[in-house]
């Protein structure tokens, strides 16, 4: 009788696997981190791993990184508790909010700016309100307003009014924020409110700080405020762990599943990427866009399949790679005033995955 039932349990839990709902990665961290003591038997070199060290600290200026792998750390670097801001990795956190508001009918991403009585100074063209909400979380409303806060590509912008939304690719700090002012609108929550609420305590974050949360932004240039936020490492990478379990975390489904495939599902692919903003041409990594997150495309090595990330200027990832079951997260602490630049960025996430030689799935 006890073999019976024990081959009822195997066969359950074999079952379960296959169907999706049983998954090694969805071991997540409790109130606190745990250290893999032994990478190595997880498939990772630990001599690429002490060269990709060596590369931080001679080509970087990155002040935090873990690498995560099935719920725990096989690297850390730096400071990994200090809070920092986060840059342009708000836009992909903002994202990750959207889903529930959708579902729950507080969002519909059908309306259009004209549906939602948005304007903007100076004015927005009639073709221009004709973007749906979808089209901004796209970054592809055709909407070549200024915004009120720096760090985008509106200056490879076609004229206004030349481009139906849907239709163009623009990294754009008016669709990022507007979509922001959207969120609040319509959830009547504050952005910070509400991430304290759906992911910082749900994930245990452990560095969370409500009072450094501060919009900003020129109103002279745009109605819309940018929406900064500033995080620890070690948070950032509970934002990715979520990010790989399709946003279970423990029993709790934060994020509907639904919606993680939604985010990062190419809305754009790396030749438009390319095409449109041309400081991308010559980068050695290939992005595709989906909603405010990048999908590493065009790499023939398996390990990068599936990837996705949250990035932002000065020195901020947040990148899950798939196949290889593991987060990579770093960041460059802005108030020291330094600046790791992009090939840096590209070529330690790089030597991140390649330090895995285990297999991929």
């Amino acid at each position: 009788m006890k073999r019976y039932i024990t081959l009822i349990l195997l066969a359950f839990i074999l079952t379960s696997a296959i169907s999706g709902g049983v998954s090694y990665g969805q071991v997540n961290p409790g109130s606190n981190w745990e250290m893999n003591p032994a990478p190595e038997k997880s498939g990772w070199n630990l001599s690429k791993l002490n060269k990709m060290k060596e590369f931080i600290v001679d080509s970087t200026f990155v002040t935090g990184m873990m690498i995560v792998q099935d719920g725990k750390i096989v690297f850390q670097y730096g400071d990994i508790k200090e809070n920092s801001y986060i840059a342009s990795c708000r836009k992909s956190v903002l994202a990750m909010l959207y889903g529930k508001h959708i579902k729950n009918g507080e969002i519909d991403p059908n309306k259009t700016l004209d549906d939602l009585k948005i304007d903007d100074i100076g004015g927005l063209l009639p073709i221009e309100k004709q973007a749906t909400i979808r089209d901004i979380l796209a970054a592809r409303s055709g909407v070549f307003h200024q915004a009120s806060y720096p760090g985008d590509y509106l200056a490879y912008a076609p004229k206004r009014g030349t481009v139906n939304p849907g239709d163009y690719w623009l990294y754009s700090n008016w669709d990022f924020n507007v979509a922001g002012y959207i969120f609040e609108k319509a959830t009547q929550t504050n952005i910070y409110d509400a991430l304290e609420r759906e992911l910082v305590k749900p994930l245990q974050m452990q560095d969370w700080d409500r009072s450094l949360q501060i919009k900003e932004g020129d109103s002279t240039k745009s109605k819309y405020l940018a929406y900064p936020m500033w995080f620890s490492t070690r948070d950032m990478a509970r934002i990715g762990w979520l990010m790989y379990n399709k946003g279970l975390w423990n029993s709790n489904q934060v994020i509907e599943k639904d919606w993680v495939a939604e985010m990062v599902k190419p809305r754009t692919d790396y030749i438009e990427v390319n095409k449109n903003i041309p400081s991308f041409r010559g980068a050695p990594v290939a992005f595709g866009y989906g909603y405010y997150w990048w999908l590493w495309q065009n790499n023939p090595d398996k390990r990068f399949d599936g990837g996705y990330s949250a990035l932002g200027a000065v020195g901020q990832a947040i990148s899950v790679f798939p196949a290889i079951n593991a987060v990579v997260v770093f960041k460059t602490k802005e108030d020291y005033e330094r600046d790791t630049p992009y090939p840096a960025r590209f070529r330690l996430q790089t030597l991140a995955v390649e330090s895995f030689d285990g297999k991929t799935k």
